[in-house]
């Protein structure tokens, strides 16, 4: 039963992170953390499409996670898969936000607050989106610091990195989806 339960939370929350990325983040440039953040700031430096790029930044953390943390590599290998397909099969809704009429600060709330929730939803379930995460949660436990914590200044930094190199990248709208996503994950993480 409980694997029915981590399928069904990778397919909802797949489909719901996807549509935040690509109807609410990417027209108007948006960054997020992690993964998810590289590749944005790589598909808008070069056009590749974002679960592509995700995917491939991940080869060398699966890698590490194979030999450091086999269990976060059996439980986010198939949640990064399917996410990142999902990502660049709904690619051509991102036209969807010019009928929208949303201003860029509603844009970069709704796509936190979704991207938020679908990564939330695979956490509950003991699955994620893989990247950077494991980078951080293997560094905040070996320096006893709180995970959270950790990834968060991760986040910040590939926004603000991704900010300075990004044409028509806003800082202040990318912070503030960050802050949307990490809110969001927490609570829709959290067991009751």
């Amino acid at each position: 039963m409980f694997f029915i339960h981590k399928t069904i939370s990778i397919l909802i929350g797949s489909f719901l992170a996807a549509i935040g990325v690509n109807i609410f983040l990417l027209p108007y440039s948006l960054l997020d953390g992690g993964s998810i953040g590289i590749g944005l700031i790589l598909h808008y430096l070069t056009g590749i499409q974002v679960g592509l790029i995700v995917i491939l930044i991940s080869i060398p953390i699966f890698i590490f996670a194979w030999h450091y943390n086999r269990s976060f590599f059996y439980n986010s290998l198939h949640g990064m898969l399917f996410f990142s397909f999902m990502i660049d099969v709904l690619y051509p809704w991102h036209s969807i936000s010019s009928n929208l009429n949303l201003d860029p600060l509603t844009s970069a709330v709704i796509g936190g607050i979704l991207v938020g929730s679908g990564i939330g939803l695979m956490l509950r379930f003991k699955t994620s989106v893989g990247g950077t995460d494991l980078i951080g949660l293997l560094f905040a436990n070996h320096a006893n610091l709180n995970p959270g914590i950790v990834i968060f200044i991760m986040d910040f930094f590939i926004v603000i990195t991704g900010s300075l190199i990004v044409p028509n990248g806003s800082l202040l709208l990318s912070c503030i989806t960050v802050i949307t996503v990490g809110i969001t994950t927490s609570l829709i993480s959290r067991k009751k």
